[in-house]
């Protein structure tokens, strides 16, 4: 008597379960091989690219308001600037997401924050930023006064200008993340006591540091 084979339902999807793991498995091998393609390929592009950080140059600058208020030292302010901001990259764009500018006189800051529109900035382009900055009963040192009056005695007055950012670089159709970047300006101003009582100003194109932050921000 010959005896029959039969499988039973279990054994046949064992071996059914069995192919669709391993067509699983060659899908995401597929999808991973092809992820770290495009990720390799990205970051070749950028390190032959090598991205360098935006220029800034601080063309004019000018004191309207300075006066301190003796009895609670508060300070009330004008302050008014132009920047140059260049990129010297040629095939690389920015976009600057946030810019935010505030005036700073021995150690102290003398303006609130002004934030700028946010803008891009072609390759090897320059745009002029001008910022009027005001500061209302701000805070400062008892010293402050001291320091405003030593400073017109010596016939200069050394104010910094600062801008705090955050920019985007784009290579082609690819955009990078967040990055901080902070640009610190030196204006020496003429201030003595012959001189007129309008504003400080000064126009001598002195070029800014800037730094930029290598750790990349995480989106919001």
């Amino acid at each position: 008597m010959s005896q029959a084979l039969s499988k039973s339902p279990k054994h046949c999807g064992d071996k059914q379960g069995l192919k669709i793991n391993k067509h699983c498995k060659k899908l995401f091998a597929a999808f991973s091989t092809l992820f770290t393609t495009i990720l390799c390929l990205m970051l070749l592009v950028w390190l032959i690219l090598h991205p360098t950080k935006p220029q800034f140059s601080l063309k004019e600058a000018g004191i309207y308001l300075l006066n301190l208020s003796g009895s609670n030292n508060l300070l009330d302010s004008s302050v008014q600037l132009t920047l140059l901001s260049k990129n010297p990259n040629q095939k690389v764009g920015i976009y600057y997401d946030e810019l935010q500018v505030y005036a700073q006189y021995k150690g102290q800051q003398i303006t609130v924050y002004t934030s700028l529109p946010p803008f891009y900035q072609g390759h090897e382009d320059s745009n002029l930023l001008t910022v009027s900055l005001i500061g209302n009963g701000l805070p400062v040192a008892p010293s402050f006064g001291y320091e405003v009056g030593r400073d017109q005695t010596a016939g200069r007055l050394v104010l910094n200008l600062k801008v705090l950012g955050r920019l985007r670089w784009k290579v082609g159709t690819w955009v990078s993340g967040r990055y901080r970047v902070n640009v610190d300006c030196v204006a020496v101003m003429a201030f003595g006591p012959s001189l007129p009582s309008g504003p400080l100003t000064t126009r001598q194109g002195t070029r800014c540091s800037t730094t930029e932050e290598i750790v990349k921000e995480i989106d919001e």
